[in-house]
């Protein structure tokens, strides 16, 4: 997925309201940028941090810059928009790329199930069951080379493995996938120290049958993409 403006490079001077980021600009100037990420960013948001923006023309968005990439400056990334791994993974999934899941060949996003919610992605073909895939954005480092997964504590995620959970129950394939989206990480697990409701409702949705992957991916200032041929995450 290649981004559709070229990103310029800031300097990050304060996150603040989530959605907001005062950055500087190579020029001096400041700018506020819209920060496409709800959750804590915890070790990304440092000021003056380097950053890259996405600046935009479009005349209905109020702010002319999204923050898409924190660049750590030791040829590694991490991208902080959560909804590229939807797009992502999307045209990776419609091309076929991913494995486990090549097999189907139609691919229908935000579609509604479980308890008023929707699911990611639902893949249907015929001669084999349902597949549902729910995807989270992974950015949380906080030991050399394992990216962790959730950054705070997410309700919402709990509830979406307690509904994957119950397809799995109904005979469906149910997918909890987690995009890494850093590029200084060969290792995941899941931070059960930041919310332990997630975690334990991660084991018994995998009892139930719900299955995990976890990609890599390939990040700089042109663009984000999974990194299909990278060896598999381990696991702690």
């Amino acid at each position: 997925m290649k981004f559709a403006t070229p990103l310029i490079p800031a300097r990050l001077i304060r996150r603040y309201k989530r959605f907001l980021a005062d950055c500087q600009l190579e020029d001096g100037r400041e700018v506020t940028a819209h920060c496409a990420n709800p959750g804590s960013m915890m070790g990304l948001a440092e000021p003056g941090e380097k950053i890259w923006l996405e600046p935009n023309d479009d005349p209905k968005k109020k702010l002319k810059y999204g923050w898409r990439l924190v660049d750590h400056e030791n040829g590694h990334f991490t991208g902080v928009d959560t909804s590229v791994p939807n797009k992502a993974l999307r045209k990776a999934l419609e091309a076929g790329e991913i494995p486990e899941l090549a097999a189907y060949q139609t691919v229908r996003p935000e579609v509604k199930y479980g308890e008023n919610s929707r699911i990611d992605f639902l893949l249907t073909q015929p001669g084999l069951p349902d597949a549902y895939v729910e995807v989270k954005s992974v950015t949380l480092s906080r030991e050399p080379g394992l990216a962790e997964f959730p950054d705070s504590v997410t309700a919402r995620g709990t509830k979406h493995l307690g509904e994957l959970a119950a397809m799995a129950e109904h005979g469906h394939r149910a997918i909890m996938l987690y995009l890494v989206q850093r590029t200084d990480c060969d290792r995941f697990a899941l931070a059960a120290d930041i919310d332990p409701n997630y975690a334990a409702a991660f084991e018994v949705a995998q009892e139930k049958g719900v299955e995990r992957l976890i990609f890599a991916t390939q990040i700089s200032p042109d663009g984000i993409k999974l990194d299909v041929d990278r060896p598999p995450f381990g696991c702690r």
